[in-house]
């Protein structure tokens, strides 16, 4: 009786986790960079070579992060006249004005960092190239 109760439980266990998964592949990508791949039109043409991908929004660039930004936050985030600069753990999410509204760049952050470091600076993480946020230095600097 004891296994067959085991049985029955993994069973129902098994089948909540398929409708889960199930779930997500039918109902969306759970993070920024599938938000963004899910909601604005693709723009190959506006490519940077193979590293950034990019999409238009007819939306200016502080209503399209406000978008990205609700649904996901992001780790970083730097603003200024050029545009917006989101930082994920893996991914950036740059949002860039163009005459009809933005464009908006999907990229890893090992290519995106060294593109977008003298625009963010530090924004993105400590010293390097790499957009690491290893922190180093001598006592009482939070190693």
């Amino acid at each position: 009786m004891t296994y067959r109760r085991w049985f029955v439980m993994g069973v129902a266990v098994a089948m909540v986790g398929a409708l889960v998964a199930g779930f997500s592949l039918f109902f969306g990508n759970f993070s920024a960079r599938g938000f963004v791949e899910d909601r604005y039109a693709r723009a190959a043409s506006r490519d940077i070579g193979r590293d950034a991908l990019a999409y238009t929004s007819n939306r200016p660039p502080s209503q399209v992060a406000k978008e990205v930004t609700d649904a996901w936050r992001p780790a970083d985030q730097y603003v200024d006249g050029s545009g917006v600069y989101l930082r994920y753990d893996n991914d950036s999410v740059v949002i860039l004005p163009i005459a009809a509204g933005s464009v908006i760049l999907l990229e890893r952050m090992r290519t995106a960092y060294p593109r977008y470091h003298s625009t963010v600076g530090g924004g993105w993480g400590w010293g390097g190239t790499s957009g690491s946020t290893v922190r180093g230095g001598g006592p009482g600097s939070g190693k």
